[in-house]
């Protein structure tokens, strides 16, 4: 999906992958450009704000369901995650993206 899955500052970031799988939306971003208030209080990492822990990068994973809006077939059925792992580069955040998808896809074979 084009847009961000999760986390009310998504459409600001500027790494974002957004994959339904498995009855699941696997929602990874990062790379949230810092503001005056994240600076100001040393919480940005080389111009990013820091997601939590040190890390630039985060992957979530909610239970999905069918939605009405036209710009993509599911969303979150709530706001609980059920998964989720951090990253400090784009490229461990790409791997943890799709590391998680192939979990998540499996998740009814072995119910």
């Amino acid at each position: 999906m084009g847009h961000t899955g999760h986390f009310i500052c998504g459409p600001r970031c500027q790494f974002h992958l957004n994959t339904y799988v498995g009855g699941y939306i696997v929602s990874t971003l990062g790379e949230l450009p810092a503001n005056k208030f994240s600076i100001e209080a040393g919480i940005d990492i080389n111009g990013f704000e820091d997601l939590g822990g040190g890390y630039l990068y985060e992957t979530m994973v909610f239970k999905a369901k069918k939605s009405k809006r036209i710009c993509c077939p599911y969303e979150m059925e709530n706001p609980s995650e059920v998964d989720g792992e951090r990253y400090t580069n784009a490229g461990e955040a790409t791997l943890g993206h799709m590391l998680m998808c192939e979990k998540w896809s499996r998740v009814d074979d072995a119910l």
